[in-house]
């Protein structure tokens, strides 16, 4: 039995509709524009992907883990969409794209500049067969600027921000953050400035070019600590999170398991002393404020250390809880998905298609009291292309045929 067998159904309910009437063109691959994508469709967009034939998104192929064939991380960022598969480099095969393109209005690139206009699928291209598009460039270094060709993932956009140097402890290597995180903002940036140009195009009639770039998402991500410094604080270093603004504010060991605590101000800094049984600690005039405990933090982290070693995990989080003090465990991504809360919330389900068991992370939105936004699941490859070229575009048998035959999809 498989983790996903132990979640439940997705969230009962019509899937959101805020979106309806709404069709996005997803031309992108990996991670971000997939995840923009699909924030959209989770919101009741029509979402279409193109892909290649035989190959389909670059997603595709990273695995293992596989399920029935199927990469999981594709899985993890395509759901409402349905897949066309389309070589838009022919003749024949732009034709269609441009037949697509005047049927939606969004469309969605993670192209470099240079390969889309290379490829016609640049906003000056899909504006002039549908002027009114929102147009939406989702690349490493953006349109402009001496390396806005230069390739890019993840990991690169990372390390360009500065996260990385600040991820990790001090005596070892900067670190990458566990999730793929440029891409994940640099989607849900691209979602959001989709829909204020929707929102724009719905009162003046014009559709817009929106530029992405993952540095500057992931860039912006690091504001609270590169603000500060060009405020004339001390350069941040890597501390293994150590060292922030907030004078206790990191994981501690217990007497089994680690715990997060974040003493956020002078009142939660007495309840905590409160909850451990040292009120008299509170008082010292050494810890008054949060700029004084701050000048003292080793003594004052080692004093903390030195108390919680003394219990449980557990037992020390139902103390914080009971006196109000923000803490929490360090979960595995086993323990995450097993949270009776969050599977409450309906943040992890598994969708049924055909025979196949697909596990989904929600979107962790509620509009109207209502999470629901499951329609579809990750399409397989070519899923929907007699359904988008027969019924969106009203193309024949006998022309999809031959498109068939000519290898366009």
């Amino acid at each position: 039995m498989l983790p996903l067998h132990n979640l439940p159904p997705p969230p009962a309910g019509a899937p959101l509709a805020l979106l309806k009437g709404i069709t996005v063109l997803d031309l992108t691959t990996s991670i971000a524009g997939p995840y923009a994508a699909m924030q959209l469709g989770d919101m009741g967009a029509e979402v279409i992907k193109i892909e290649r034939p035989g190959k389909g998104d670059d997603c595709r192929a990273w695995g293992p883990p596989w399920l029935d064939g199927e990469s999981l991380w594709f899985m993890s960022v395509n759901r409402n969409k349905q897949s066309v598969t389309l070589d838009y480099t022919s003749e024949a095969g732009r034709a269609v794209l441009h037949d697509i393109v005047r049927k939606v209005d969004v469309v969605i690139v993670n192209l470099t500049g240079r390969v889309q206009k290379k490829l016609g699928v640049d906003h000056a291209a899909l504006s002039a067969v549908r002027p009114d598009i929102v147009h939406v460039s989702l690349s490493g270094f953006g349109l402009t600027g001496a390396r806005r060709d230069f390739p890019c993932y993840d990991l690169i956009a990372e390390g360009y921000s500065g996260v990385m140097d600040l991820t990790g402890e001090a005596e070892n290597l900067p670190q990458k953050i566990g999730t793929p995180a440029a891409d994940l903002i640099a989607g849900m940036d691209a979602a959001y400035a989709t829909l204020a140009a929707l929102f724009d195009r719905q009162r003046t009639g014009k559709g817009h070019k929106i530029d992405i770039s993952m540095i500057d998402s992931m860039t912006r991500f690091m504001s609270p600590r590169i603000v500060p410094y060009l405020g004339g604080g001390p350069l941040p270093k890597r501390t293994g999170a150590r060292d922030s603004v907030i004078s206790v504010y990191q994981t501690f060991d217990t007497q089994d398991r680690p715990i997060t605590l974040g003493l956020g101000n002078d009142g939660i800094f007495k309840r905590f002393w409160q909850a451990v049984g040292q009120p008299a600690v509170a008082d010292d005039p050494r810890y008054a404020t949060n700029a004084e405990r701050t000048a003292v933090r080793p003594e004052l982290v080692e004093k903390i250390q030195a108390v919680l070693r003394t219990q449980l995990r557990e037992y020390w989080l139902k103390k914080f809880v009971e006196h109000n003090v923000p803490a929490g465990p360090v979960n595995s991504a086993e323990e995450v998905v097993r949270d009776p809360e969050l599977v409450a919330r309906g943040l992890f389900y598994t969708a049924t298609a055909g025979a196949r068991k697909i596990p989904q992370v929600g979107l962790g939105i509620a509009v109207d009291d209502s999470n629901a936004t499951y329609r579809s699941a990750p399409p397989l490859l070519g899923e929907h292309n007699d359904v988008v070229l027969g019924g969106l575009l009203g193309y024949d048998a006998v022309r999809i045929s031959q498109l068939k035959i000519q290898k366009v999809i």
